[in-house]
């Protein structure tokens, strides 16, 4: 299984109870209109599959669910903190309307300071803030993607521009 070949939808943050069910951290928008019976779970680089006994959407961003052969506690402890995939034929089809922060992957990030810092080469959702990642002047930096700092952006052209703090790049450019 190739993580390429499928699409991640959250996170296990911890064990519920002694029966094995597990708390899912979901940063996926939609999942709960998607009918699935199995996820992958990365376990060491690799997707191992497990089947889905129950699944429960309490509140946004958050599910209970139930695995097959995962009954106690003991069976599912070691599968906490690890990233929930499912293959991309599952993936909706989205509305080219519904641009988000996650669609600036592959955009040109332009600084109002530094001028063109270069392609966004991953775009990390994290629960207080979106990352991007850029590799400028050889060397990775990561900038969050706020309002704050998101001057305007540019959808048909693939490019964002910033104004991002002072000092920001600095650290990553100083050895």
């Amino acid at each position: 299984m190739k993580t390429e070949d499928h699409f991640r939808i959250g996170t296990l943050t911890k064990t519920r109870g002694l029966k094995g069910e597990l708390q899912v951290y979901v940063d996926f928008d939609g999942l709960q209109d998607i009918d699935f019976t199995a996820i992958f779970l990365d376990v060491a680089g690799k997707l191992v599959p497990y089947f889905v006994s129950s699944i429960k959407y309490p509140m946004p961003n958050t599910a209970y669910l139930f695995l097959e052969e995962i009954d106690h506690i003991d069976k599912a402890t070691p599968l906490v903190k690890k990233d929930i995939y499912l293959p991309n034929k599952l993936k909706p089809e989205k509305d080219p309307n519904d641009f988000t922060l996650m669609d600036l992957e592959g955009f040109i990030a332009i600084d109002e300071n530094h001028g063109e810092l270069g392609e966004i080469t991953d775009v990390t959702e994290y629960p207080q803030q979106v990352i991007a990642t850029v590799h400028y002047q050889n060397r990775e930096v990561l900038f969050p993607l706020n309002t704050e700092f998101i001057k305007g952006i540019d959808i048909e052209g693939g490019e964002i521009y910033l104004d991002l703090p002072e000092g920001l790049l600095d650290v990553y450019l100083n050895d």
